[in-house]
């Protein structure tokens, strides 16, 4: 087993030391969906929700929550963001999240590219949890990321 990182010598929680690192560019994606009546899409696509716009909302709510990680996430190193993207598609029963983040860093942004689509997620279903409490969120997951020691990924 490797060592831990965020583990020092005498077993304390610590943040990783990254200064060592060199500064290159870095990207990640992250997908997720939440799950919904048809209905309940529709009122999505057709402008009708209560709330607002749910896609604008839910855009915003990803870009600002990815800028925050540092703050939300113990031990997490706060980034200084280049680019943060979310895309939305509504399907017959879903909304389909997709962010990207990017940053010329010391270490990657995986982490804001998952908090990004979790944030959107969390505010679709805030939005529309009046009239669908069957909704769910799933399938938050890294789906890509370049740069860094740990080299390039992409999941099957």
């Amino acid at each position: 087993m490797s060592e831990l990182t965020h583990i020092g010598p005498d077993g304390a929680a610590r943040m990783v030391d990254v200064s060592a690192k060199t500064v290159t560019a870095r990207e990640a994606e992250a997908k997720g969906r939440v799950v919904m009546k048809a209905e309940t899409a529709a009122l999505i696509r057709e402008g009708q929700a209560a709330k607002g716009d749910v896609l604008a909302a839910a855009r915003i709510a990803g870009i600002m929550a990815a800028k925050k990680t540092g703050e939300l996430i113990p031990l997490c190193h706060p980034l200084p963001l280049d680019a943060v993207s979310i895309n939305l598609a509504v399907t017959e029963n879903s909304v389909e999240i997709h962010a990207t983040a990017r940053t010329t860093s010391r270490t990657g942004v995986e982490m804001e590219a998952l908090t990004a689509v979790s944030l959107a997620a969390l505010t679709i279903y805030d939005m529309l949890k009046a009239v669908d409490k069957t909704m769910r969120i799933e399938a938050v997951r890294l789906t890509r990321k370049a740069g860094g020691r740990s080299g390039d990924f992409s999941a099957p």
